[in-house]
C-alpha cells in the first residue's frame, strides 16, 4: 500500500471519527482550510443542503494575519446565519485539529452570538 494511500485513509478514518460524534438536528458549520484561504459552510444535514458559507475570498479587505481573518469569517457566517434565524450549530472541525485558525472561526461565531 502506498504512502498517500494510507495517509488518505487515516485523514477519511479522522473525519469519520468527528462527524460520528456531532447532533444532527442543529445545522452543522463545516471547516475547510487550505494553505492561503479558509471556507466555512452552515449545512443542514437533514435536507441535505448547504445554508450559507462565507470564505476569505469573499472578504477581500480583510487585513492582519490568517488567524484574524477566520475570525472575520466566522463572524460574516454568524450574521447570515441569524439573517436565517438561526441561533444553534454544532461545530464540524473535519480533519483539522481545534487550534488556530480552525479555533478562531468557532470564537468569531461564537462572539456574534451564535451558540456552538
Amino acid at each position: 500500500m502506498s504512502i498517500e494511500r494510507k495517509i488518505k485513509q487515516r485523514t477519511e478514518r479522522r473525519i469519520k471519527r468527528t462527524r460520528s460524534r456531532l447532533r444532527t438536528d442543529v445545522p452543522r458549520v463545516a471547516v475547510f482550510r487550505s494553505l492561503n484561504h479558509i471556507y466555512v459552510q452552515l449545512i443542514d444535514d437533514l435536507q441535505q443542503k448547504t445554508v450559507a458559507s462565507s470564505s476569505t475570498l469573499e472578504l477581500k479587505e480583510l487585513k492582519g494575519d490568517k488567524k484574524a481573518a477566520a475570525r472575520e469569517v466566522g463572524k460574516a457566517l454568524a450574521e447570515k446565519a441569524k439573517e436565517l434565524g438561526i441561533s444553534t450549530a454544532v461545530f464540524d472541525r473535519g480533519r483539522y485539529l481545534y487550534h488556530g485558525r480552525v479555533k478562531a472561526i468557532a470564537e468569531g461565531m461564537r462572539e456574534s452570538g451564535v451558540i456552538i
